[in-house]
């Protein structure tokens, strides 16, 4: 069997962490074994789809590094991979459903499904409706004919039960008194995602269908449509749902929930893509820093954990920084241009191209996100601008004044400009002005870089050049006065 696997979102909405980490376990899935990975769009809800979720999913997808044989885009053996083309396919299915008897036409109205609902309660029976409201099939079909509206639900079989076997979950049992006869088709010819998603996953020849465990009770319904359209059901595989380091269901609550909001912080793509892939699976080894193409070899489905896997930003802030500090110094510096440059306002000229590759290593060495480096280096770059509560912090305590005044002596004197020069000035003022490394050094970044966050004082100032140097200690000894 040739392994055929799809992640079909639907664009109402980004991209959420949960969706980017389904998408990732199907692509591996598929990876491992050679076999076919499809991007579908499930674009059915017409009145919430947008062409800027559109956008997004696709976007966000191949940022991180997540390509697809078959779908949107990259076209395959299917005439298209989008459901609202494919209305007519699904209005075929349930004609040939309701010829069979496995579906029938429904006139029941909320108010009588309602009641209904409440009757079976009160006698202790089960609320999912058994079609026990309806006409029967002729009187249905010549009200149809009429021109009488009507929705088509699927006819569970009862008595009876639907059973299979979960790759994460092992067996799972849904008794059908339990299961309604659902819809499939609405009154105005659109199918519900349960008709949709089944057919397309029996055209497709989906063989694996890997998604959340919150579409898990949706499964019998689905392996009922599968059999009614004399197809063999796929292998599910429903993913843990992810959660919040309370213990509750990932939400806006707990921070970002979309892939977007993290590669616009300065996320790596590498680092998101290593931390959705722990978020339920294991690599083995103790490893928890993994390229991609190691993922694809070590990946097992029977390794993936059925327990909720934990979605703590710490984590993958802790994780981004290992992959910002083992990136490639040219890398690094190519990744933070654009951002000095929008933060500037203007491109960089060539000798700042070259001051901002002298600091950069510093800065990627500390630097958890990408987007932290444009105010660390703004200060090489304009004029200075002071954050106040660091002036407030730092310029106001006592020695501050001192070490101006005693750094613009030293470093005056200083002859060929360079790192180790000014760090032998500087501690030699520290020495003839007997102050600590703290109340010494602290008021200089500050009054060098604007903050008290910044990089490595003494390269800062080699960085930033005597002339400069010198004006931004003058300007802070006026400031002071």
């Amino acid at each position: 069997m040739t392994v055929r696997v799809r992640f079909a979102p639907s664009p109402t909405g980004f991209l959420h962490v949960g969706g980017g980490r389904t998408a990732l376990y199907n692509y591996l899935f598929a990876r491992n074994n050679g076999g076919t990975f499809i991007l579908r769009s499930d674009d059915t809800d017409e009145a919430r789809s947008t062409d800027e979720f559109r956008a997004d999913i696709l976007e966000s997808l191949r940022w991180l590094g997540l390509d697809w044989d078959e779908g949107i885009e990259a076209g395959g053996p299917m005439e298209t991979y989008r459901q609202s083309a494919r209305l007519s396919r699904y209005q075929e299915v349930v004609a040939g459903l309701v010829a069979d008897g496995k579906a029938y036409y429904s006139f029941a109205t909320p108010e009588q499904l309602d009641t209904f609902r409440k009757e079976a309660m009160a006698a202790g029976k089960s609320p999912a409706y058994d079609g026990s409201l309806e006409p029967s099939a002729a009187d249905a079909a010549a009200r149809v004919a009429a021109g009488e509206s009507a929705t088509v639900r699927f006819a569970v079989p009862r008595p009876g039960s639907t059973v299979f076997d979960d790759v994460v979950r092992e067996t799972v049992t849904f008794d059908h008194a339990q299961v309604e006869d659902f819809v499939i088709l609405r009154s105005n010819g659109t199918p519900t995602y349960h008709l949709a998603s089944t057919v397309d996953d029996v055209d497709f020849g989906i063989t694996h269908v890997i998604r959340g465990e919150d579409l898990l009770s949706s499964t019998p319904k689905h392996v009922l449509l599968t059999e009614a359209m004399g197809a063999h059901r796929a292998t599910y595989v429903h993913l843990s749902l992810l959660m919040g380091p309370d213990g509750k269901k990932l939400s806006k609550r707990h921070g970002h929930t979309a892939i977007k909001a993290y590669r616009d912080e300065g996320y790596l793509a590498d680092a998101m893509l290593n931390y959705l892939a722990l978020l339920g699976w294991s690599p083995g080894d103790d490893d928890t820093v993994i390229a991609l193409d190691e993922m694809v070899k070590r990946f097992d489905l029977a390794t993936v954990s059925k327990n909720p896997a934990i979605f703590d930003t710490d984590k993958l802030l802790w994780m981004n920084g290992v992959y910002i500090r083992e990136m490639p110094a040219a890398d690094f510096v190519d990744g933070v241009r654009s951002l000095v440059e929008v933060d500037l306002g203007r491109e960089l000229a060539a000798d700042e191209l070259d001051t901002l590759g002298e600091i950069a290593p510093l800065v990627q060495e500390r630097a958890k996100l990408l987007n932290e480096v444009p105010a660390q280096v703004r200060f090489l770059f304009g004029d200075i601008e002071y954050d106040e509560t660091s002036w407030n912090k730092v310029m106001t305590k006592d020695g501050a004044a001192e070490a101006v005044a005693g750094a613009t002596e030293h470093l005056t004197a200083v002859g060929e400009w360079s790192v180790e020069a000014v760090e032998a000035a500087l501690r030699a003022m520290l020495a003839e002005r007997e102050l600590s490394a703290r109340k010494g050094f602290q008021p200089l970044r500050v009054a060098i870089s604007g903050s008290s966050v910044s990089p490595p004082l003494f390269e800062s100032i080699a960085a930033l050049g005597r002339e400069r140097s010198l004006d931004r200690l003058a300007t802070a000894a006026s400031r002071m006065v």
